[in-house]
């Protein structure tokens, strides 16, 4: 299982599925299988609690894209 991580300041803030929006120092982490399986998880820097990004079942067609669709996913969150 490949897992990323980035860290990054959300002005605006992002939703998440358990606790609604959340702003400010957030750390995004994704990580994908063999298969494509991909899972998004946000918290705030330092924190234990992860919160999962709304939707379910976000799959890939090749793994090898993980590393671009992280970036992605970072930089749009990120946006003011």
């Amino acid at each position: 299982m490949d897992k990323k991580s980035t860290i990054f300041t959300a002005t605006h803030g992002v939703m998440t599925s358990e606790v609604g929006v959340i702003s400010g120092e957030l750390e995004l982490r994704t990580t994908c299988d063999d298969n494509g399986k991909l899972k998004l998880a946000i918290t705030y820097v330092d924190a234990d609690e992860w919160y999962t990004l709304p939707g379910e079942d976000y799959k890939l067609h090749d793994p090898r894209d993980h590393e671009v669709v992280h970036r992605m996913l970072a930089k749009v969150l990120e946006r003011p």
